[in-house]
């Protein structure tokens, strides 16, 4: 019986003294626990320390790696067509109309006029051959949006396939208190944009959105980081609900500063190429390429 308190022990076995075994047989036993040892500093070295066959086979820094996206891209991986879709329902009335609760209902789609924008469009595109080798097509869910793209598939030989709806990135940019006011009240915003990037629209309860620029900013930006990496030589027409999302992005490819974005207004039915000429070339910052040819002395 165990005394209170009182634990069960193995009783361990006593280690063979180098006394009592015969030379040969503790030359073994030491060779023994050497290559014990050895072994398992292998496998620890093998497990964690060794350089993964994918590092070694990178060729470029990993700040340049393509899932990287930053504005102004130092390259663009495909080409890019920017289409603002035709005009809607709602903007024929002269109405603003950004809740994304809306955005699939038939009042959201094209108005007559905005029907004959979207054909316009359409045989722009198929002018500048933008999908003589095939393209994806990539329109906001946006009822207005979706409309322009089947347009734009149609005329231009595109299968449905090629068609990649979106579901959050292109939204019209959320307005706020502005939603349901008329379209001349948008002056009031743009004057904001000029002041600052980061003023959003007063907001409102009813669920719309009030996005400022640089909000609009990270929804386009993260949007060209899915087509720069899902995709690659490839053509891509991007069709936006709305003016904002196209200005804001070109802005950003550019290098043009976000205040200015209302200068790169779309109409209703307007495509453009994106022309990686227009791109900048990425500039380091002055730490990346200063170097001091007399250290320390380095003016």
């Amino acid at each position: 019986m165990l005394a209170p308190n009182q634990t069960h022990q193995t009783p361990s076995l006593p280690l063979p003294q180098p006394s009592s075994l015969p030379p040969e047989h503790f030359n073994i036993l030491l060779r023994r626990r050497h290559l014990l040892l050895s072994a398992t500093a292998v496998t620890i070295s093998f497990n964690f320390n060794a350089p993964s066959p994918t590092s070694l086979s990178l060729s470029e820094p990993v700040a340049g790696a393509r899932g990287l996206f930053r504005m102004p891209p130092p390259r663009l991986t495909n080409r890019y067509f920017l289409v603002r879709a035709g005009e809607s329902e709602f903007e024929s009335m002269g109405v603003i109309n950004t809740n994304p609760v809306t955005k699939t209902s038939v009042d959201s789609g094209l108005s007559e006029r905005g029907k004959k924008q979207a054909i316009k469009a359409a045989f722009d595109l198929k002018e500048m051959r933008a999908c003589d080798n095939n393209c994806w097509i990539w329109p906001a869910i946006t009822q207005r949006a979706y409309q322009t793209a089947e347009i734009i598939a149609a005329v231009n030989g595109v299968t449905r396939s090629y068609i990649v709806p979106e579901y959050s990135f292109l939204d019209a940019r959320g307005l706020g208190a502005y939603e349901g006011k008329k379209l001349e009240s948008v002056s009031e915003v743009y004057a904001s944009d000029g002041i600052s990037p980061n003023i959003k629209p007063p907001p409102i309860g009813d669920g719309t959105p009030n996005e400022s620029v640089a909000d609009v900013f990270v929804r386009v930006t993260q949007l060209m980081s899915i087509l720069e990496t899902q995709y690659s030589g490839d053509t891509v027409v991007i069709v936006s609900p709305d003016s904002d999302n196209l200005t804001i992005l070109l802005a950003g490819l550019i290098g043009l500063d976000l205040r200015r974005h209302r200068e790169l207004s779309f109409a209703p039915g307007e495509v453009r190429f994106v022309d990686t000429n227009d791109i900048p070339v990425y500039k380091q910052p002055a730490s990346a390429v200063y170097k001091c040819s007399n250290p320390p002395s380095c003016n």
